[in-house]
């Protein structure tokens, strides 16, 4: 099963509270203090990541099985751990990138806007 999980946004913008993912040279906001699951995401020079990730919006949805859902699909990221309890990958869909995350520890970590008292303002 796929549940919304948020937006994440391109950006050149510093932006209030974002993270720095080392391993990615890339800087994030924290998609659970959006009331609609945004997130932006500014790579720095190092970045590694694929063009079509650092240049066009992408949609994430939590999944029960990761492996599953990439199955017969085009991997634009391969499945990684990003951070402690989640695995993820990109895929590509009708030349959109789509970001899958499976939660491997922390099941609450699967926040999805919308959810009553989880948003963290």
């Amino acid at each position: 099963m796929r549940r919304y999980h948020h937006i994440g946004i391109p950006t050149a913008v510093p932006q209030p509270g974002e993270t720095y993912l080392e391993l990615f040279d890339l800087y994030c906001t924290d998609e659970k203090k959006s009331s609609f699951g945004i997130q932006w995401m500014r790579y720095g020079p190092s970045c590694h990541l694929p063009e079509l990730v650092k240049t066009v919006p992408h949609v994430a949805f939590a999944v029960d099985d990761l492996a599953a859902e990439i199955a017969g699909h085009e991997i634009l990221i391969a499945p990684n751990s990003p951070s402690a309890g989640v695995v993820v990958a990109f895929i590509t869909e009708s030349g959109a990138p789509v970001e899958l995350l499976q939660y491997v520890e922390r099941p609450e970590a699967a926040w999805r806007p919308g959810q009553k008292g989880d948003r963290a303002d």
